[in-house]
This record gives C-alpha cells, sequence and structure tokens, in this order.
C-alpha cells in the first residue's frame, strides 16, 4: 500500500499525514458507537498509515480523548492534537446517554467555557489524563468566535487576550510541552484576529473551505501563507451534503443543519459535472481541499473501520482533469482554487 503523504506544519517540525482522523465520532456524536467498534476505526486507520488524529474534551465529554489515547498509546510516531477551551466539570445527574450538546455519552460531566490562562493550562493538564499520554503534540482553541458564543464573544475572547489565554498556550510552546498551537473553529473572521494576537502555528478549519465554499481564499489564506500558518480542513462534507448528495431521497444536511435550497441546486449541479465524468461527489470534496498546498491535512470524521476503508478509497480515487476543467467553466468552482492532477 502506498503510504500516505506527510505535509510540514507551520514552522514547526511536525509532519502530519495530509489524511487526518477526525474523532468527534467516537465521542458517540449524535449515536452511540461501542468501544469495540471505536478501537476498531482508529486501528484499521492507522494500519492504513493515518498518521494524525485529532480529538477534543467537548466530544462526548472526554470520552473521545480516552478512546483516543487508549489506541494511540506507546505509538510514538503518531501526531496527536486536542482543544482547549472547555473544562468538564463532575456532573451526578448524568446517568445515561441521553443526547447532550449533541453527543449520546454516558460520560458524568458537564462543560464550562474557559479561555483563561489558568483555564487553558487546567485544560491541557485534564486532557493528558483523560488521554492517558506525556504530551500531545498540538493544541487548538476550540470554538471561539461569534458563532458559538454570540453576545458573549467579546467576552471570552478577553478571556484568551487580556486574561492569558495566548499567553499560556506560548508558554507551552515555548517550553516544548506542545509543539504547536491554533484556533479550531468554523468561522474565518476570528481566525484574523488572533493572528493580530499571537504566532499560530495552524488553523483548523471546519466547514469553510470545501468544494462548495471558496471564502477563504480571499484573506485567510494569504495571510496564513504570510505567516507561515498551516490549515487543517475539518468539515469537508459540510454536514454531510457533500458525501451523502442529493439524490437519495430525504432530508440533506449542510453547515450543521438542514441545506437550503440554492445549497441543494449547486450540489446537484456538481453531482451532474461528476456522473458525466464518472467521479464520486465525496471523492471530489477530500481531494479538492488538498490541492491547495497552504493545507496540511484534511480530517473527515471516521467512526468505523468501513468508514475508514471507504475514505481511504476516496482518497486513492482517479479524478480526470476534464471533471476539474468542467466545474471550473461552469463556475462552480472558483478560477484561482486550486485543483488536483490526475497525475498527483
Amino acid at each position: 500500500m502506498t503510504a500516505i503523504p506527510r505535509r510540514s506544519l507551520g514552522a514547526t517540525d511536525l509532519l502530519v499525514t495530509e489524511l487526518g482522523f477526525g474523532a468527534a465520532t467516537l465521542g458517540n456524536l449524535f449515536t452511540p458507537v461501542s468501544d469495540a467498534v471505536a478501537r476498531a476505526a482508529l486501528d484499521r486507520a492507522i494500519e492504513a498509515g493515518i498518521g494524525y488524529i485529532d480529538t477534543a474534551p467537548h466530544y462526548g465529554r472526554g470520552l473521545s480523548e480516552r478512546r483516543t489515547g487508549d489506541a494511540v498509546r506507546l505509538r510514538t510516531e503518531l501526531i496527536v492534537s486536542t482543544k482547549v477551551g472547555r473544562l468538564m466539570q463532575p456532573d451526578s445527574t448524568v446517568i445515561d446517554d441521553r443526547e447532550r450538546d449533541g453527543f449520546r455519552s454516558p460520560m458524568p460531566f458537564q462543560m464550562t467555557y474557559d479561555y483563561t490562562g489558568d483555564g487553558i493550562l487546567r485544560s491541557h493538564d485534564h486532557s493528558l489524563q483523560r488521554l492517558g499520554l506525556d504530551h500531545v503534540d498540538i493544541l487548538y482553541v476550540h470554538d471561539i468566535g461569534q458563532r458559538t458564543h454570540a453576545s458573549r464573544a467579546s467576552y471570552y475572547w478577553d478571556q484568551l487576550t487580556t486574561g492569558g489565554g495566548f499567553r499560556a498556550l506560548e508558554r507551552l510552546r515555548d517550553e516544548g510541552a506542545i509543539k504547536a498551537f491554533g484556533l479550531g473553529v468554523n468561522e474565518i473572521d476570528v481566525c484574523l484576529d488572533a493572528m493580530h494576537e499571537t504566532r499560530l502555528d495552524v488553523i483548523l478549519l471546519a466547514g469553510r473551505y470545501t468544494l462548495l465554499e471558496h471564502d477563504a481564499l480571499d484573506e485567510l489564506f494569504p495571510a496564513s501563507a504570510s505567516d507561515n500558518t498551516s490549515i487543517v480542513i475539518g468539515g469537508p462534507y459540510n454536514s454531510g451534503i457533500l458525501a451523502m448528495g442529493t439524490k437519495g431521497g430525504g432530508v440533506v444536511h449542510y453547515d450543521y443543519g438542514i441545506a437550503p435550497e440554492h445549497v441543494v441546486a449547486r450540489v446537484r449541479q456538481i453531482e451532474d459535472v461528476a456522473d458525466r465524468h464518472g467521479v464520486s461527489l465525496p471523492a471530489a470534496a477530500l481531494q479538492f481541499v488538498l490541492a491547495n498546498r497552504q493545507v496540511a491535512s484534511v480530517i473527515p470524521g471516521l467512526g468505523s473501520a468501513d468508514r475508514v476503508q471507504q475514505t481511504m478509497t476516496l482518497y486513492r480515487e482517479q479524478i480526470p482533469d476534464d471533471f476539474w476543467n468542467e466545474l471550473r467553466e461552469q463556475n462552480l468552482i472558483r478560477r484561482d482554487a486550486p485543483v488536483p492532477t490526475a497525475a498527483r
């Protein structure tokens, strides 16, 4: 099996596989996943050559971190990232796995936001305990910004800036406790704001640079290239519409909700082009983002061994150049958006 290429991460010495493992599903995102299924997914990914795994305290209130740690412990060749900004507090009222914050997890904790310096350091330490690791390579500030916090956005931004959050991350990096830090968000403006406050090694951008969305090319990608800040892409399928397409019937989802008609119509146009060229839509979505060399890795959610295998097939699918050319001709992708070549 051909090895998955690795790409450098910012100015660090980290090399991440261009295809990574998004571990939100292992926190029982919307539906329960057994320990055995979760472990099989991680084992299959590692066997396939995926060498970068991203998790977070938020994913099942610690469940994803516990499962990830059990699979990667003593595997020194793997790169692991987790996130800060939420602390997990014991909660005796959690007695089942009913859905809370999108996760069907039985972990008896409740979440509180904390982006202060003390909160960042505590979150890092708590994650090491849940993972059972002596270090993680990358820390992302999770869900800072207007989209998550609305009227409280400036309050939490102050915690991160004047409240010492960024200083704590700089200290962890300077001391060698982590090798890199950045933001893990699904909005662009807060990334640009953060780049004025501190030196980011990497930005995990979920859903904002995809086959459907190219606005990151306007300001974020040029700024990140200038600052030597790498991009990791999460949510390459825009909440499912680029994975499932529009032809199966039923409700299709985009950006964490029901897809609006104009988005559905655009995806149908892309599907028509894909059909003419014998291309699968999710393969195009996965490979499109990797054509941009500012992108270090793409991390789709991988909740089972079968899903890992399907994703490997999509990743290796040969897509003809004429497919991308037709998308450009029909203005379905921007002309300045890099695209893969069949000889990649």
